[in-house]
Formats: structure tokens, sequence, C-alpha cells
């Protein structure tokens, strides 16, 4: 299957050979599929090359043969006529979008933005949705995500400062080591490190300021684990 750029590219050099027996200068390509360098037409070559619909003559100048085209089309077309492939990223909404250059890449996906979160003294329970903001793919996991502000020092020799946000995977468990939204006594949420101790539950900051905090397994209800963050410079 060829990408909307590809097969775009695939079909001028065919009409352009077929009326002036002359493939097109890499310049003409370029303009036709109004790409910004020619590095974007280097690459869409090389794609149909390999997936073996051209060949390039060797040692002659804009020497391109076509060696087959597609049978149907091999993108699907939204409105307007712009080609898309869906995507699923589970537990979230998921696009993809194409590049410049025609290459399928994932586009960033939407998750709600939770309110503030306590890394240092434990605030109130987390908060109902205040915006979205919008995260690369990358970051994420399978299932639900939401976002949460961070709010104190407890956790900067994990990497985490305030004002960073937080990407959180939504879940009720969690390993030992792992470092969970957490709601005790179902009324005050941190970000802590989770640590098992026997029968109890150790919220472990990532400061020597701040104390370790040992509660009883029914006190604690992990919210969901931290997998990613962003900071704004």
């Amino acid at each position: 299957m060829l990408t909307r750029k590809q097969k775009e590219l695939l079909m001028f050099i065919h009409e352009r050979v077929k009326e002036s027996g002359v493939p097109p200068s890499f310049d003409e390509m370029k303009e036709a599929l109004d790409l910004k360098s020619k590095s974007g037409i280097h690459r869409l070559i090389t794609a149909l090359e390999e997936r073996g619909f051209i060949r390039r003559l060797p040692h002659r100048a804009r020497a391109l043969e076509i060696l087959k085209l597609p049978e149907s089309v091999g993108y699907a077309t939204g409105s307007g006529g712009r080609g898309f492939s869906p995507s699923v990223i589970e537990g979230s909404l998921g696009r993809v979008r194409e590049s410049d250059d025609g290459e399928v890449v994932p586009a960033n996906v939407e998750i709600p933005v939770m309110g503030q979160i306590a890394a240092g003294v434990p605030i109130e329970a987390i908060q109902h949705r205040t915006r979205s903001i919008e995260v690369p793919p990358e970051l994420l996991t399978k299932g639900e995500h939401f976002a949460l502000e961070v709010k104190g020092d407890s956790m900067i020799e994990a990497g985490i400062l305030e004002g960073d946000t937080i990407i959180v995977r939504r879940g009720d468990t969690a390993n030992t080591g792992d470092i969970v939204v957490a709601l005790v006594d179902r009324e005050e949420a941190t970000l802590k490190r989770l640590r098992r101790r026997g029968d109890s539950i150790a919220l472990e900051a990532a400061n020597p300021a701040y104390e370790t905090r040992i509660f009883g397994p029914d006190r604690v209800d992990v919210q969901g684990t931290l997998v990613g963050l962003l900071r704004v410079y």
C-alpha cells in the first residue's frame, strides 16, 4: 500500500513519461507535490523503488523507469480529498497524519488535565477536568490517560519539578517502586513512589526533606501510574 504522497509522485512521473517520454526533474516533482525540499522527493523515490514500483537507471540523469502501477488506490480519502489512514491508540483518541514526504506518523493525542497533584503535602482529591492538552503518542501506553499539574518539590530527585505536567495511566493497581497518584483516606491526593511493606503501604518522597508516610492498605487508593512528563522552559 502506498501513502498519498507516494502515489501522487508515482502517477506524476507516469503521466510526464507518457506525455514527453522523459521523467520530470526533481525540482518539477517538488513543485508538483508542494514539498519544501528535494530531500522529501528522494525519500519518496526510495520508498517507491523499495516497493517495486519504479527503478532508477544507473549512469543516466533523470532516468526513472515505471515498473508497475497500483491496481487500486492505496490510501483512503477524507473530506477535501486529503488522504489519511486510521489508527487506534488504546484508551485515547488517536489519529495518524502524513508528513510532508508522505510518511505516515502518529498525530498528537488529546488527554484531559484533571487539575493539580501534590508533590509535597497532600492536597484535596483530584479535581474535575479543567482543560485538555495534546501529547505525543510515544508518551502513552495502553489504557486511559489523564494529566495533572505538579505542585510542590517532594519528587525532585525523581526529576519531577513544580510546574511540570505529568501523564498518568489511569488504574487502581501498581507495582512496588512505581510512582503513583495516590488517594489517601479518599480525600487527599499525592504523587509519591509506592512501596509495599508487609501489609502496609509506604508513600515515599524523592526529596530527603520529606518523610515517608506509611498507611494501612485500606487507607490508600491508587488512581494511576506515572508514564510521562511534560516540561515548559
